[in-house]
């Protein structure tokens, strides 16, 4: 069941109806009947390793839970413990949990890995056909967001949840678990488990971020993909402006078809008070490769940041091999090394989260470089910006960088969209060599978009930076105030303004997305790009 099918707008209608009309202590319930349902209907031969994952994280939390009580249990009966004692007592009661943790993590992640990777080298072995092996819906959310789960009781920031029904509806919220975002437990799990009341507010900006989800899905990304799979999928007849331009509009692509199901996920949840957290803030106007990942599917970001870059960076075997680096290389490299090898081992983890290929190794291993690299060379970066009297702080100081940025990833999105690493290398060189014989202005015309469909996209994109540009000056604004969320920036302008100019700009976007969206007969309604994830 797609976001963008009629299906699933019924489905979502239902269950809004059905979690206001229950009483509030068991709207949970609604909602894990639901989540099921969808869940069912949407990949029933693969229902049964998300309730084997749910099960086996739910007693591997209760597991650590009870070494967390436990714990405190004997402190508290013991208190005339001496300094040494409770530092032995503290250290075998985290062995124990680092086993517990090693256990339930090789499981969970040993499934998505026989599932999802390891089906690839057992294709290439040609060991047996690998399409009999099903890859659930939404196994990586899922999988991380579980994983984030039994990270987070290891560390006492949470509690292991007693219902298991709850941690479940956690576990497979509907809205979520085509492509995420990947939750924590201490913002999301409340809000499932003790309900919200009826808001009007809540309806109108769950529906209204829903129907922007809809016009940056069906009428931007699934035009500009017309384009792309155009090019891509027959690379070797195009070269030059061709290539660059379905480079540039993949960029534009997978941005208006992730964020757009982000949309309408987020929009289904907050239509019932609940808000999922942001994944996106407008990584178009990044100024840097790191600043673009901060904020770019920010959930999986900053999950890669708290449970692989910091424990990286911040392990003492790490730490004493950078002490010892600094005879060698120095003392700024020797300082550095920790963060190095924690920046390669986080760019990596998201190259394979997207899959086994080599084509997404080199994707992580090309964001990790370029952004050591600008580690390493930050001194003589600000020391050329200081002799050359540069004021940092001037607009087209700011727009060089966003320019520069925005190029390093569309290059960097010929990785993944590629059909392999050398078909993506291929692509590379050929924007260098000039097109064959036909005019440029004729190729692009040749690409499966018309005059009209430019002109939509032009219309289109311009309406959609100037909303971002809107986000982004509240951003700017909001720093350092927090009750400030500047992805809601238009919404609560549109609050203030007249109530028939609020329904008439709604309604105009909804003949938007009805009368140019791409939809109807041959249309793929499971084609998000990250569905498969």
């Amino acid at each position: 069941m797609s976001f963008t099918s009629v299906s699933f707008l019924l489905f979502a209608l239902a269950t809004v109806t059905a979690y206001y009309i229950i009483p509030i202590r068991y709207r949970w319930v609604v909602l894990l009947a639901a989540s099921y349902a969808f869940y069912l209907l949407s990949s029933p031969n693969t229902f049964i390793f998300v309730l084997f994952t749910t099960a086996v994280t739910y007693a591997g939390g209760r597991w650590i839970g009870s070494c967390n009580d436990s714990h405190k249990a004997y402190l508290a009966e013991h208190g005339e413990l001496s300094r040494s004692e409770k530092k032995e007592l503290k250290g075998r009661n985290q062995r124990k949990k680092r086993l517990i943790v090693a256990l339930i993590l090789v499981i969970d992640f040993g499934i998505l890995a026989v599932l999802k990777y390891f089906r690839y080298y057992l294709q290439l072995a040609g060991i047996f056909d690998t399409g009999a092996l099903l890859i659930p819906l939404g196994i990586s959310f899922y999988t991380f967001q579980s994983a984030a789960y039994i990270f987070d009781i290891y560390r006492n920031k949470i509690d292991a949840d007693k219902n298991i029904g709850k941690f479940a509806l956690f576990t497979a919220f509907f809205p979520q678990i085509i492509q995420g975002p990947i939750s924590r437990h201490d913002q999301l799990a409340h809000q499932l488990y003790e309900g919200n009341r009826f808001s009007y507010t809540n309806l109108a900006h769950g529906a209204q971020l829903m129907l922007w989800g809809f016009f940056k899905k069906l009428i931007i990304a699934d035009r500009v993909a017309i384009l792309c799979s155009e090019v891509f999928n027959n690379h070797a007849d195009y070269t030059g402006g061709a290539v660059f331009v379905a480079m540039l509009f993949y960029t534009i692509q997978i941005y208006a078809d992730f964020s757009g199901g982000i949309d309408i996920a987020r929009g289904v949840a907050q239509c019932m008070g609940i808000e999922m957290t942001d994944n996106f803030r407008r990584p178009y106007f990044a100024n840097s490769l790191s600043d673009f990942w901060n904020r770019w599917h920010i959930s999986l970001s900053f999950w890669c940041r708290d449970y692989i870059f910091y424990p990286v960076a911040l392990s003492k075997f790490f730490g004493k091999m950078g002490k010892n680096l600094r005879r060698v290389f120095g003392d700024r490299v020797g300082k550095l090394f920790p963060a190095i090898i924690a920046q390669y081992c986080t760019f990596l983890t998201i190259g394979l989260w997207h899959g086994a290929d080599f084509k997404y190794v080199a994707y992580g291993l090309y964001n990790g470089t370029i952004i050591v690299l600008a580690l390493l060379l930050d001194p003589y970066f600000k020391a050329a910006v200081e002799r050359l009297h540069i004021n940092i702080s001037a607009w087209w100081w700011r727009g060089f960088q966003i320019i520069r940025t925005f190029f390093i990833v569309v290059f960097g999105r010929l990785f993944p969209k590629a059909a392999s690493f050398s078909v993506a290398i291929s692509m590379f060189c050929s924007v260098f060599r000039p097109n064959t014989g036909t005019p440029f202005s004729e190729t692009i015309m040749s690409l499966g978009l018309s005059g009209i469909d430019f002109a939509i996209l032009f219309v289109c994109c311009g309406v959609w930076f100037i909303v971002s540009l809107i986000e982004e000056r509240s951003r700017a604004k909001a720093v350092g105030d927090t009750e400030i969320n500047p992805n809601s920036a238009v919404r609560v302008l549109l609050d203030e303004k007249p109530l028939l100019l609020r329904w008439a700009l709604f309604l105009l976007l909804l003949a938007a997305v009805l009368s140019l969206g791409i939809y109807g007969p041959g249309y793929d309604v499971s084609a998000f790009i990250y569905r498969g994830f």
